[in-house]
């Protein structure tokens, strides 16, 4: 793999990128337990990184987060973690095109990230899957919440992986134009945050302002091309700076899916690996833990009679 262009940001994913990427795998899993406490840290953390190493390091962790690592179990504490080190490097990456961007962390029913520019606002949410993930819900993509959280705001902002989003008809694509929610994918939020580096950040800002307004005049429809080419025409339109960049991001975004499917696919091997060379007794045990069955028991055990039948006027 080849290593980063210093003119034109990481061309490709490198060793680096990887290595990065791993350590943040690693990272999540020793700082997780108190939620609260554990999700600013993350967020320092990552900021101190990317102050650090500069836009190379934010580019490396947007081309490669949308993959939630199969080594975190479903609804675990990594998990919950991982959702949140997406909003604070979304965050990050808002920033870096010189805006304002707060990660929202106490407030329920709300997009996660809320964003300021000098002439206009809107709210943003980071969405992450997990490659084996067998189907696409569009609820899972929250168009109507987002919505529903601007709170006087005109835009939202969606961002997910590019392989998780619908490439023919889809629903979210109506509701997103419907309601000026705005859908991106980590590539091309990996563009706007490349192109601030080349061109500066009110180019960038403009740029993203222009595929804003592109969304809103766009007539609705669950056409995806429709949708997507409006998108890629606001970005490529700005001029052939930004030509250059979408062909690096283009290389870097499919070798990107490969160095997320080789993450899964190793540590799946690894688990099955290490189920065969189980004894008969751990791999019961195990069984049982996967299950849950002494959570489900005592959590049966605390459910006690009901007062209600008892209450009757005097």
């Amino acid at each position: 793999m080849t290593s980063a262009d210093p003119d034109l940001a990481t061309t490709r994913i490198s060793q680096e990128a990887i290595e990065r990427r791993n350590h943040w795998i690693s990272e999540i899993v020793k700082i997780s337990g108190a939620f609260g406490d554990d999700s600013s840290r993350v967020e320092k953390e990552l900021a101190d990184e990317v102050d650090g190493d500069g836009a190379p390091a934010l580019l490396d962790h947007l081309r490669l987060c949308g993959a939630i690592p199969e080594s975190y179990g479903h609804d675990t504490s990594e998990e919950k973690l991982y959702s949140k080190y997406t909003d604070a490097l979304l965050a990050l990456a808002f920033r870096s095109l010189g805006l304002q961007a707060l990660v929202l962390t106490e407030r329920a029913d709300s997009a996660d990230v809320e964003v300021v520019a000098s002439d206009y606002s809107f709210v943003a949410d980071a969405k992450a899957f997990r490659l084996s993930r067998t189907a696409k819900n569009q609820k899972d993509f929250k168009i109507q919440a987002m919505d529903n959280w601007k709170h006087g705001k005109k835009y939202a902002v969606l961002v997910a992986p590019l392989y998780q989003l619908p490439n023919r008809s889809s629903q979210i694509y109506l509701q997103a134009v419907v309601r000026d929610v705005c859908i991106l994918s980590y590539a091309h939020m990996s563009l706007l945050v490349a192109y601030a580096q080349v061109a500066g950040q009110n180019a960038a800002q403009a740029t993203l302002l222009t595929i804003l307004k592109s969304i809103s005049r766009l007539n609705p429809t669950k056409d995806s091309v429709t949708y997507w080419r409006a998108v890629n025409d606001a970005m490529l339109e700005v001029g052939d700076e930004m030509a250059q960049l979408w062909q690096i991001e283009r290389e870097a975004s499919a070798e990107s899916l490969a160095v997320s499917k080789e993450e899964a696919l190793r540590f799946l091997a690894e688990e099955r690996e290490r189920i065969m060379r189980m004894s008969h007794d751990e791999a019961i045990k195990m069984l049982v833990r996967v299950r849950k069955l002494d959570s489900r028991e005592q959590q049966i055990a605390k459910v006690v009679d009901s007062v209600l039948l008892e209450l009757r006027g005097s």
